[in-house]
């Protein structure tokens, strides 16, 4: 479903408008498009929270979640705020670091609470890392610190904010299943008579709770080529 057609009135902008039955007047594309955005967050944080092994990301991005940054001797701490396109890192996935012959190696995931010793004693002399501490949702710690500075010595993976809509687009879709483009039109909907006060928004509201619903069954079954298995319950009796 593209974000504005006219011409069919199949668009998200004019599907909204029609179920509020208002014009453009008193929903002007900028609501639509804040209203789709505010709806891309809920579904962005649902889909990475639902699964993690499962690598979601907005199929509007047109590069790969991953990028390298630099080694610099002696330090510890390196944070991944934006990729290379303006788009925030929400979470990091993966770090790898760059060996002397060329080539990358994962470094391991640790956390601080495991370290029975004090932190600036734990590996405190430079080398090449080996492992590294997420200290933030999108800064990590490295342990130990690097010897040497390294161009490109680091390799990360995430996952980011969705590919935003502008008052603009036209022909652009959300970047998630079609089968949850839908949700767009009710959110925008619903907030557009949240605000204006209109008599439907009860009824606007249902619809918005069956496509929470749909969107959370969506992002619970979707990795239907991994094998399930039954995992034991233990019930301690004494």
């Amino acid at each position: 479903m593209v974000f504005s057609d006219p011409t069919t009135n199949s668009g998200i902008t004019e599907q909204t408008r029609s179920i509020m039955r208002v014009d453009s007047t008193q929903w002007p594309a900028y609501q639509v498009a804040n209203s789709c955005n505010n709806w891309l967050d809920t579904v962005t944080g649902y889909a990475i929270g639902a699964d993690r092994n499962f690598q979601w990301d907005d199929t509007n991005h047109s590069k790969l979640p991953e990028g390298t940054t630099d080694l610099t001797a002696a330090q510890k701490d390196y944070s991944f705020l934006t990729d290379e396109q303006g788009n925030s890192i929400l979470n990091l996935t993966r770090i790898d670091i760059l060996d002397p012959d060329g080539s990358y190696r994962e470094l391991k995931l640790i956390d601080q609470a495991n370290i029975k010793k004090a932190l600036d004693e734990y590996k405190s002399t430079n080398g090449l890392p080996e492992q590294y501490d997420k200290i933030a949702d999108n800064i990590v710690r490295l342990y130990p610190a690097p010897a040497t500075s390294v161009a490109g010595g680091l390799k990360f993976y995430f996952q980011r904010t969705g590919s935003y809509f502008v008052p603009t687009d036209t022909t652009k879709e959300p970047g998630v299943s079609p089968l949850l483009h839908r949700g767009f039109v009710i959110a925008s909907a619903y907030d557009g008579a949240m605000t204006l006060g209109l008599e439907n928004v009860s009824a606007l509201q249902v619809e918005m709770e069956k496509e929470e619903l749909k969107m959370k069954q969506y992002f619970e079954i979707r990795n239907t080529d991994m094998n399930r298995r039954l995992t034991p319950f233990k019930e301690n009796n004494r």
